[in-house]
């Protein structure tokens, strides 16, 4: 439950994937992508890129969609959106854990915008210190805690983007990790 990169000084409207395919094409900002092999799970919103993962389209999705008994996922996609939602909530209530122990950034106050942004910065790194240095803190406690699910944060879908062929292999090695998940939980494989 940590930042790894903050991108501060957008009006708060800007698009979340305008946002993050500046961060990833801008070199100046050294971009922390994942190594080979490793993905960042990221929602719908945003393209399919080398390293990110983003859910199957048109299943179920957010965790409260999986709630009781008669609603945990039956196909491998849902079953690969469940897991994927549920390591998304956790960027989720890293987010929620942030705003509850710096109120400032629920109703920033009227500064200058750059002044804004290096609040944000602060406030993310006030954050991780805490976290790294496991701090008792009753704010992370209540936010880590995995049953609980943040207010979700949407986005709408966008259509994947980049040569069509590299989107195949993103989707083909989502389809895998989706047929592994499966094997290993008795589902049929798509």
């Amino acid at each position: 439950m940590k930042f790894t990169f903050v991108y501060a000084g957008w009006e708060g409207s800007a698009n979340d994937c305008r946002v993050f395919t500046t961060a990833l094409e801008t070199p100046r900002l050294e971009f922390p992508h994942p190594p080979p092999g490793k993905y960042y799970v990221v929602d719908s919103g945003y393209p399919t890129r080398d390293g990110y993962l983003t859910p199957f389209k048109g299943e179920r999705y957010h965790l409260n969609d999986y709630r009781g008994r008669r609603n945990q996922p039956r196909l491998t996609k849902e079953f690969f959106n469940h897991r994927h939602s549920s390591l998304r909530n956790v960027i989720e209530r890293s987010f929620g854990a942030l705003k509850n122990r710096f109120p400032i950034l629920r109703k920033m106050p009227p500064f200058a915008f750059r002044k804004q942004a290096l609040i944000v910065i602060a406030c993310c790194a006030v954050h991780n210190f805490i976290r790294d240095h496991q701090i008792a803190d009753k704010n992370v406690a209540h936010y880590a805690n995995p049953n609980m699910t943040a207010a979700s944060h949407t986005s709408a879908a966008i259509d994947d983007e980049g040569p069509s062929d590299r989107v195949a292999e993103i989707n083909i090695i989502k389809k895998n990790i989706a047929n592994q998940l499966a094997r290993d939980n008795q589902l049929p494989p798509i």
